[in-house]
C-alpha cells in the first residue's frame, strides 16, 4: 500500500464527477475547435470563492499578483498605446469560470484515460507506473540510478541511512551527442552501460549486487514496475530500433556486455513520478508530483480500483501512481476557447503541430516564442519601439523564457534587468522607459496565464483525490526560476480547490535522480 498520510480521507471514485446528473458524455468525442464546455456540464460546480470568509487584505494581495502591473501614462500618446496593448493581450486573461471549465475537463480526460473502453480516445492517457509503494523515510543502503531525459545523461549513487531522511548523492553527468540521439538505439544503450561501468569502477562498487532505478523521461507504456515500451521518441531523439520495444530489456542487454556488473534494474519511471517519490521520502503526505519546466506533466496517487488497465496481480495493493501526461490536454480542441492568435502561431511553427496543446500554453519551451509573437505584433502596430527598426524580432526564438523571468525579476518601476535583456537581444538603442513598462506588461500577461493554467491542473488533481491534506512536489526550471510563479499558482489553487482540502507546494529538487534511486530502494526491500 502506498505510504501516504491521510486525515479523515474522503474516498473519491474516479468516475464520481460523471455520476451527478451533469450530462457529461461517457466517451471522449473529439471537441469542436470553438468548444466551450456547456453550462449543463458545470451545474453545481461553478466556483464559489467564499469571499465573505477571506480578509480584504488577502484578497487585495492576491488580486495584485494575479494581474499585470499597473502602468501610469504621461500623455495621450502613451495612453493610446497602452489601450491598444491591453486590447492585444486581453485574450491571455482567464476568468475563474473558464479555469473551472478547464479543471473539469482535466478530470474527465484523466478518468477517460483510466478507463478500459475510453483510454484510446482520451487526450490524457493516464499511464500506469506500477509504483504501488512510496518511500517511508526508513529506507537504507546504497542504490544506483540512471537518468536520461534529454541532451544530458547521468549516473547516480544515492546512500540512505536508517533513522534519517537525508540523501547522500554522487553523480556524473555526460553529454548525449547528436550522433547518439539520431543513431541506432543499440549505440545509445551501450553508451549508458559503458558510463555505468566507468562510474562503478571509479566509486569501487564492483563485487556486489546493486539495485538500479532508471529515469527515462519519454512517453512509455508500462507493463510492470520494471518493464516499459517506448511509444515515441521526443526531445530530438530518433534512435532506430527502440520505439515499441521494452527499454529495460535494451538496457539489460547493454549491461550484460560487462559481465563484471551485477545489476538488477528494479524500476523504470519518468521525472514526474521521480519528483513525487523524492518528495514523499521526506513528506509522507505527498501524493502529487508536478514538473513545470521545458515541458509540463503531473503524476498522482490513484485508487487502484479505478485503474481498469492495470496488468498483473493486484493482491493487497490499494493505490498506484498514475503518470497523467497532461500536456496533451486540448489536442482535440477542448482548449481552443482560450487560445489566442499567438498561441496558434506558436503551435503552427512547432515540431509537433496540434499536439501537446496544454503544454504549449504553460511550459518554458514555448513561452519565450509566444512573447516574441506578441512583441513583434505590438511593434508592427507601433505600440512598442515606435517607428524604430525591430527586424531582430523576426528571428524565431530570439526571446527565451528566461528573458521573461529576468524582466519580471525587476521591482515594479525599476528596469535594470529589462534593459539587460533588451541589450542582449539588440533592442536597447530603440527602447524607451515606457517601452520597458509595456514589455513587462506582455511578459506578465503570458506568465500569469501560464501559472493559472498550471494551478487549474493541480486543483483538478486535488479535487479529484479528495484528501484533506496533500503536499504537491514541484520541480522544473520555470517553476524554480520565475520569481512569481509559485506565489501565483498557490493563490489561484486556493481559489479553485475545495475549501476542505489543505495543500502545500514544496520544491522537490532532482526527482529524476533521487526519485529513481529511492524507487530502487523501495522495490529492493
Amino acid at each position: 500500500m502506498l505510504k501516504v498520510t491521510r486525515t479523515r480521507r474522503r474516498r473519491s471514485n474516479s468516475f464520481s464527477l460523471l455520476d451527478k446528473g451533469d450530462n457529461m458524455p461517457m466517451t471522449p468525442n473529439p471537441t469542436p475547435s470553438s468548444s466551450f464546455i456547456p453550462n449543463s456540464m458545470m451545474e453545481n460546480k461553478i466556483l464559489d470563492l467564499h469571499l465573505d470568509h477571506q480578509s480584504e487584505l488577502l484578497k487585495a494581495a492576491e488580486d495584485m499578483i494575479l494581474k499585470p502591473s499597473d502602468i501610469e501614462t504621461e500623455d495621450e500618446d502613451q495612453k493610446n498605446r497602452l489601450e491598444k496593448l491591453m486590447e492585444l493581450c486581453k485574450g491571455f486573461t482567464l476568468s475563474d469560470v473558464q479555469l473551472k471549465h478547464i479543471e473539469t475537463r482535466m478530470i474527465m480526460e484523466i478518468n477517460w484515460g483510466l478507463g478500459r473502453h475510453t483510454n484510446s480516445s482520451s487526450n490524457i492517457k493516464s499511464y500506469i507506473t506500477y509504483v504501488s509503494q512510496l518511500p517511508i523515510g526508513r529506507e537504507n543502503g546504497a542504490y544506483l540510478a540512471l537518468d536520461l531525459g534529454g541532451t544530458n545523461f547521468r549516473v547516480i549513487l544515492i546512500e540512505l541511512d536508517t533513522g534519517t531522511t537525508s540523501v547522500r548523492m554522487k553523480a556524473v553527468k555526460h553529454v548525449v551527442t547528436e550522433d547518439l540521439m539520431t543513431g541506432p538505439g543499440e549505440n545509445l544503450f551501450n553508451f549508458m552501460a559503458d558510463k555505468l561501468k566507468e562510474f562503478m569502477i571509479e566509486h569501487q562498487l564492483l563485487g556486489k549486487r546493486h539495485h538500479l532505478g532508471f529515469t527515462f523521461s519519454f512517453p512509455t507504456i508500462q507493463h510492470s514496475l520494471a518493464s516499459a515500451d517506448l511509444t515515441t521518441w521526443t526531445k530530438g531523439f530518433v534512435c532506430e530500433g527502440v520505439e515499441g520495444v521494452d527499454v529495460v530489456q535494451l538496457l539489460e542487454k547493454a549491461i550484460k556486455r560487462h559481465p563484471e556488473l551485477d545489476i538488477h534494474i528494479s524500476a523504470i519511471l519518468n521525472d514526474t513520478t521521480g519528483c513525487l517519490i523524492a518528495c514523499a521520502y521526506k513528506r509522507p503526505e505527498c501524493a502529487i508530483g508536478v514538473i513545470i519546466g521545458t515541458g509540463t506533466n503531473a503524476s498522482y496517487v490513484e485508487d487502484i480500483r479505478n485503474v481498469e488497465l492495470y496488468q498483473g496481480y493486484v493482491g493487497r495493493k490499494k493505490e498506484v501512481v498514475i503518470n497523467t501526461e497532461w500536456g496533451a490536454l486540448g489536442n482535440t480542441g477542448s482548449l481552443d476557447f482560450i487560445r489566442t492568435q499567438f498561441d496558434h502561431a506558436v503551435d503552427k511553427n512547432s515540431k509537433n503541430f496540434t499536439k501537446q496543446v496544454y503544454e504549449k500554453l504553460i511550459s518554458g519551451m514555448y513561452l519565450g516564442e509566444l512573447a516574441r509573437q506578441v512583441i513583434l505584433e505590438a511593434a508592427e502596430k507601433q505600440i512598442l519601439f515606435k517607428g524604430q527598426n525591430v527586424e531582430v524580432l523576426t528571428r524565431k526564438e530570439i526571446i527565451q523564457t528566461r528573458h521573461i523571468s529576468e524582466i519580471e525579476s525587476d521591482a515594479v518601476g525599476e528596469y535594470s534587468s529589462t534593459w539587460a535583456v533588451l541589450t542582449e537581444i539588440g533592442l536597447n538603442d530603440v527602447s524607451t522607459h515606457f517601452d520597458c513598462q509595456l514589455l513587462r506588461f506582455i511578459c506578465e500577461s503570458i506568465s500569469i496565464r501560464s501559472a493559472l493554467l498550471a494551478a487549474a491542473g493541480v486543483a483538478a488533481l486535488l479535487n479529484k483525490m479528495g484528501r484533506r491534506m496533500v503536499t504537491v512536489g514541484m520541480d522544473g526550471s520555470l517553476y524554480k526560476f520565475h520569481p512569481h510563479f509559485q506565489t501565483r499558482m498557490t493563490a489561484k489553487i486556493r481559489h479553485l480547490v475545495d475549501t476542505n482540502i489543505h495543500f502545500n507546494l514544496v520544491l522537490s529538487e532532482d526527482g529524476s535522480g533521487r526519485g529513481a534511486g529511492l524507487a530502487a530502494a523501495v522495490a529492493g526491500k
